[in-house]
């Protein structure tokens, strides 16, 4: 279509937006900004100085927000969610991006939404229907009447999710990983640098899978222009109980 992405990558350990980096990257042909909170690889969760920072660069400049929050509902500890469209000065400018699937456990559907304005979403029906045929009737159809008849389902999940985290964090709590715990998302990085620093996260995932049949996703795929000394790789917990808790044996082991 023409556009040309910008990326301004998140640093480790604390993959926070760097706004300086944000606010040098705008020029005269920025057209929209694509955020994503909760985060995913890294689990993170964006705070209220971040949305404050993105209110202002909206405001000095003619921009769109493309926000992804598909995790929005998988958020942990004292940690919450903020959607774009919760916020005045962001709700006639800003797109945000759900997933049914997600929030459902059923990923597989591939069914999600987007929410804007009116105006904007004028302008999103007349690009959409060039760019999908249609939707699943018979999902939409199922996701409707589960919504209406399960209210609590996304109240609970959060704690469904929290639970799955800590209990794979407990098992590798003795490992030679580091960590922090993931703030939201079911993903959880773990820093390898303790065990084999000589390797990428390319080849450290080989070898886990190779040697211990255990299967991760390098975080520096993630990126444009990997850092080099990037060693962390991605576990998914969204998994049973019981895999959980031989996931921790054999990382502990390691």
């Amino acid at each position: 279509m023409g556009a040309k992405a910008i990326h301004i990558p998140l640093q480790a350990p604390h993959f926070q937006v760097d706004w300086n980096r944000v606010k040098d990257a705008i020029h005269s042909k920025t057209r929209m900004i694509i955020i994503n909170t909760p985060h995913n690889p890294t689990g993170t969760v964006w705070s209220a100085q971040d949305w404050q920072h993105l209110i202002d660069v909206i405001q000095e400049h003619n921009i769109v927000v493309l926000s992804d929050e598909v995790y929005e509902h998988l958020v942990f500890d004292t940690h919450q969610h903020r959607s774009a469209l919760s916020f005045p000065e962001l709700r006639e400018r800003s797109f945000v991006v759900g997933s049914f699937g997600k929030t459902f456990h059923v990923t597989g559907w591939k069914t999600g939404y987007c929410a804007a304005a009116p105006a904007l979403m004028q302008l999103f029906r007349q690009a959409y229907q060039f760019i999908n045929f249609c939707g699943v009737s018979p999902v939409q159809v199922a996701l409707a009447n589960y919504m209406q008849q399960h209210p609590e389902h996304i109240a609970e999940l959060a704690k469904f999710y929290q639970d799955k985290r800590d209990l794979f964090n407990q098992g590798i709590a003795n490992s030679r990983f580091q960590f922090s715990p993931a703030q939201g998302t079911y993903f959880q990085n773990l820093d390898y640098s303790n065990i084999r620093p000589d390797l990428n996260a390319v080849d450290m995932c080989h070898f886990l899978a190779e040697q211990y049949g255990i299967v991760g996703i390098p975080v520096s795929a993630f990126y444009q222009t990997p850092p080099y000394d990037l060693r962390l790789i991605r576990f998914c917990f969204a998994k049973k109980t019981e895999t959980l808790l031989r996931a921790g044996e054999i990382l502990s082991a390691i």
